[in-house]
């Protein structure tokens, strides 16, 4: 086994506060998503200059990933900035102009941007009739009043019943078919609809964080990116936080917003394609990372961590933030800790939710929808007495829910854009475009009832379940996890309670972390604000400590 090179590039210049060290602290942050960006970014705002962000792949931003298409930007991760009313994100945004050619219908308040203010749902079904406006509407009160029922267990304490299984999907589904089929006044073809209609909106709740649609709960709000509804937590489905404002698009690119944080960060610092293999913390100089006849020594003993990188480098460091995804830690933990984590820890990692959603845009020639429609949602009618919204492998297309027209024109052309989750997002990372563009078309023909429409003439598409240094698209609080898993991935190691070691070794930040507002990008960078600042207040607590120390 080869041992990795150990990297000694560091200056021993002291903290410009002036702190009293006989070197810099070294600091090695392990992501250039916008919580190790953010974390990067306030740790040289605040002198620490001995700075290294590893990346692993070969551009910054992690889930924000912007595409340009022509005169628009389409965004494969990250979309919009939810809530203005002290949201970091949007207030970068604003104060940087970023918003300036943002339309009237694209800032109206209390609903998602990107979709025409004015326009309306087409709900279709698989038979290509659509399902009439007053009775979507109708469906959607319904629905709308038992979303705010699963928001009253968490924020009032009210205690959850065994037969829900502590899941949204269960009680929502539960509820919502009683209520439906106890109506007096509603034919039987009619509660079927109802039925399918229920199962539809399950898909999508299950996805979206970035829900396009203008309803006020059940998407907008929606907590998770999770493979099924049935699998998010009844119990603390009402702890994510939703900031207040208007929720808007960057027409330049959420990579604006990642442009903007890395400015003030050195290129130098920021070293790309650099996966890691393994993080070792509690080290000594005694232990050796590889071959322990190789001669290449430590040449910087006393710091506590050592990061070996895939090629082999080792960076010796005194303390690291991990900013990778949940599921990279799902995939990874063991073979990326040594000493492995502590099992509060695992046990934390294992019980929260991560799950892959998708994209899929299809750009025609010409619009074969009508001028008011924004989204063609698919109603498969006989799915209305299904128990759970994930398929089997050969029917992973009907977990596409909906294609939604992207607005305005001038700027997007003739754009729709399909949303898909779970374990079939994952079956679609593996067929090729035309695969994919085919199925797409034939969904459209079959639920609206057009056997003309074309082909797209390109599809662009996602990929995060599939990316080996992301492994889906944002957390989620799985049944049977709690906040408290959130505060538990969280914790600095190694725990200050038990062990005399050097303190903040390792921190974690990232969205999974931000226990009020996890898988959103103001959490992901709130996060990395939070671990480079418990540094910050560390070493002004020992400059602080040794500048009182009486003069011997």
């Amino acid at each position: 086994m080869q041992s990795c090179e150990i990297s000694s590039d560091s200056t021993d210049d002291p903290l410009s506060s002036g702190l009293r060290s006989q070197r810099q602290p070294r600091i090695v942050v392990i992501g250039a998503g916008l919580a190790g960006l953010a974390a990067t970014k306030t740790l040289l705002e605040n002198g620490f200059t001995d700075v290294t962000v590893l990346e692993a792949s070969d551009r910054i931003g992690g889930r924000v990933q912007s595409v340009q298409n022509g005169q628009a930007t389409l965004e494969l991760g990250a979309t919009w900035i939810h809530g203005a009313h002290g949201n970091p994100i949007f207030h970068l945004a604003e104060d940087n102009g970023l918003l300036e050619h943002t339309t009237d219908g694209e800032r109206s308040v209390g609903r998602i941007s990107l979709y025409t203010k004015n326009g309306v749902a087409h709900y279709q079904t698989n038979s290509g009739k659509r399902i009439p406006k007053d009775l979507v509407e109708e469906f959607r009160d319904r629905y709308n009043e038992v979303y705010e029922l699963t928001q009253e267990f968490f924020q009032n304490g009210k205690p959850v019943g065994a037969e829900s299984q502590n899941s949204v999907g269960i009680f929502t589904r539960d509820v919502l078919r009683k209520r439906i089929m106890l109506d007096p006044d509603d034919l039987e073809a009619t509660k079927r609809l109802k039925l399918s209609m229920l199962q539809q909106y399950l898909k999508i709740s299950g996805g979206w964080r970035d829900g396009p649609y203008p309803r006020q709960h059940e998407v907008e709000s929606c907590e998770s990116s999770s493979p099924s509804m049935d699998e998010v937590s009844l119990s603390e489905f009402g702890e994510w936080t939703e900031i207040p404002g208007a929720h808007y698009v960057i027409p330049a690119g959420f990579i604006k917003i990642v442009e903007l944080l890395a400015q003030g960060i050195p290129e130098r610092l920021v070293r790309l394609g650099k996966p890691v293999r393994r993080i070792h913390w509690n080290y000594s100089q005694r232990e050796e990372i590889g071959d322990t006849n190789d001669h290449n020594a430590d040449t910087q003993p006393g710091r506590p961590v050592r990061v070996e990188c895939e090629d082999r480098e080792c960076i010796a460091a005194d303390h690291v933030i991990f900013t990778a995804s949940l599921g990279v830690l799902k995939k990874s933990h063991e073979s990326l800790f040594s000493p492995s984590l502590p099992e509060d820890k695992v046990q934390s990692i294992q019980k929260l939710g991560i799950s892959t959603t998708d994209k899929i845009f299809l750009e025609f020639a010409e619009p074969f929808w009508s001028p008011e429609c924004n989204s063609i949602q698919f109603v498969w009618e006989d799915e209305a007495q299904m128990e759970q919204t994930v398929y089997p492998e050969e029917l992973w297309y009907r977990k596409i829910c909906s294609f939604d027209v992207l607005y305005p024109p001038e700027r997007y052309g003739h754009m729709l854009s399909g949303w898909i989750c779970g374990e079939e997002a994952l079956i679609m990372e593996r067929y090729d475009d035309e695969t994919v563009a085919e199925i797409c078309t034939e969904l459209l023909r079959k639920f609206t009832g057009n056997q003309n429409i074309p082909k797209p003439r390109r599809i662009l598409r996602s990929s995060w379940g599939s990316n080996p240094y992301i492994r889906g698209s944002y957390s989620f609080t799985r049944v049977g996890s709690s906040g408290g898993d959130v505060e538990h991935l969280a914790m600095p190691l190694p725990y200050t309670k038990s062990t005399k070691a050097p303190p903040l070794q390792v921190l974690f930040a990232g969205e999974a972390t931000h226990r009020k507002y996890y898988s959103t990008t103001h959490g992901a960078l709130l996060s990395g604000q939070r671990e480079a600042n418990r540094l910050v207040e560390m070493y002004q607590d020992l400059y602080n400590a040794e500048i009182a120390k009486p003069n011997m």
